[in-house]
């Protein structure tokens, strides 16, 4: 070991902390490392959390600020704004200051968000505080994939890195159920509950308890060893490195990070810059990825779906169960996911989903676009085309949970090389918070086009997303990230 670690460059100093390191079995760095990707994920809860409340809230902040459609979907989006620039700022970032005090940065902007969003006294400064929290999760949604990717081991990455899509789905039900228990104590959404406060203040209040201890969490975890190794700091990398990985050759694992790095220059937004309309074609790849998982609606369910199911005839309470309902149905799919994506694959999932999700997106424009309507221009569902449209949408939401959910996030932590992973991750984040915020903005004006063209559109970009991974994505299980290359999760027509 001392050889090994002065031919490191370790000092000896360094080599005799290495050294005392306690040795752990494989079972015992499988339980550290899980405890550590646990830790970063609840970055995904609060994303979760912060993009799901305003579910029960949205009805209430159009009724009290006196907003247009156009004008809500933008306040209801304007956090996806946010979220873009902080994807953009995250890996610039976590390579500066370390994925430590990323973290912890996004646990303070959600903190000053729901102080902010739950007092703001006009739509201008709910808008201005939710764009703040908007940054936190552009900053978590980026941070939390590459910081589980880096620290676990190859054969339970994908499992480890679906904890990002569980937090998720956790924080939106956690969310929605708030949600639902507030608005029911209140009596409804618009009415006060305590402190002089209506419920859907409340809401966005409740955010400070994950806030804070997704803060203090990110105090008592390890520094990523990849970080630390570009850090030169060799002794805290190993050790690390011995916490997660178990009993192996240590020193040759970071000598083997060492020349990754050494070919590699430091990563800026100027090494995705390629021969495919100005970027590497992993880099659309990734793009790609992130943008299709939006662009099949699944966020129309988790942010409108209470107003949905009102406009079709259920009552604010019924609307917000079967909301929380459905978040319950992604729970369970998003652990299917989990429990398969180490032996099913990336790519074999991500297509079984996209042909769920055309058939179930299909099934609901067909349900709604044959949906007469009542005076105000709504569809009524009348008979079995209720019960088929709330089907169809847990359908959908299995096929979206099982899939697209947690793979795209899993991929785009291990598909890029090291030497632009932070910065194409960024982008990958940022596509992803453009196109939801595109769906989400536009969602109110389609919904009164009609839900059926709304769906009709989701169903056709589902359909497209097939195609796309078919063409475009190569399966990354079991691979290694110092063996990745341009090349590697970027599928070549034969």
């Amino acid at each position: 070991m001392t050889d090994e670690g002065l031919s490191l460059g370790l000092s000896p100093e360094q080599v005799e902390e290495w050294g005392s390191v306690e040795r752990f079995e494989p079972g015992e760095s499988n339980r550290t490392v899980t405890a550590l990707a646990s830790v970063a994920a609840l970055g995904g809860f609060l994303f979760g959390y912060d993009s799901a409340v305003i579910n029960g809230a949205v009805k209430a902040i159009g009724d009290h600020f006196h907003t247009a459609a156009g004008t809500l979907g933008f306040a209801v989006a304007s956090a996806l704004l946010g979220a873009a620039v902080g994807a953009v700022a995250a890996g610039r970032v976590a390579d500066w200051f370390g994925r430590l005090w990323a973290m912890r940065l996004a646990a303070l902007l959600f903190l000053v968000s729901a102080v902010g969003t739950a007092l703001a006294g006009s739509l201008a400064l709910l808008i201005v505080f939710r764009v703040i929290g908007g940054v936190g999760v552009g900053i978590a949604s980026v941070i939390a994939p590459a910081y589980i990717a880096e620290i676990a081991p190859a054969r339970i990455r994908g499992r480890l890195g679906s904890l990002q899509q569980l937090a998720i789905v956790l924080g939106i039900f956690v969310a929605l159920l708030i949600d639902y228990v507030l608005a029911t104590a209140a009596g409804g959404s618009e009415k006060n509950l305590a402190l002089g406060l209506p419920a859907w203040r409340w809401m966005f209040l409740a955010m400070l308890v994950p806030a804070i201890v997704y803060g203090i969490g990110a105090f008592f975890i390890p520094e990523s060893p990849r970080y630390l190794v570009v850090k030169d700091r060799l002794g805290e990398a190993g050790e690390v490195l011995r916490r997660v990985l178990g009993n192996i050759d240590i020193p040759g694992k970071v000598r083997e990070i060492q020349q990754t790095l050494a070919r590699e220059v430091k990563p800026t937004m100027r090494d995705l810059r390629g021969p495919a309309l100005g970027l590497l074609p992993i880099v659309w790849v990734g793009i790609g990825l992130a943008a299709f998982q939006q662009f099949v609606g699944i966020n129309v369910i988790f942010y409108y779906s209470s107003v949905l199911w009102q406009a079709v005839g259920f009552s604010e309470s019924d609307s917000l169960i079967i909301t929380v309902i459905t978040s319950v149905v992604n729970i369970v799919t998003t652990l299917v996911a989990i429990s398969r994506i180490d032996q099913a694959g990336r790519k074999p999932l991500l297509i079984i989903g996209s042909i769920g999700m055309t058939v179930t997106l299909g099934a609901m424009a067909l349900v709604f676009g044959l949906a007469p309507l009542n005076s105000k221009g709504e569809p009524v569902l009348h008979g079995a085309a209720g019960p088929i449209a709330l089907i169809a949408a847990n359908l959908f939401v299995f096929s979206f949970g099982m899939s697209w959910g947690p793979v795209v996030w899993v991929m785009l932590g291990e598909m890029f090389p090291n030497r632009i992973r932070a910065a194409a991750l960024s982008v990958g984040a940022a596509a992803n918070w453009v196109a939801n915020w595109i769906v989400s903005t536009s969602f109110p004006s389609l919904k009164n086009a009609g839900l059926g063209l709304a769906y009709g559109i989701y169903a056709a970009c589902a359909l497209l997303s097939l195609f796309f991974v078919l063409k475009f994505t190569h399966e990354t299980k079991g691979v290694e990230l110092e063996e990745m290359t341009e090349d590697v999760g970027l599928a070549r027509s034969a």
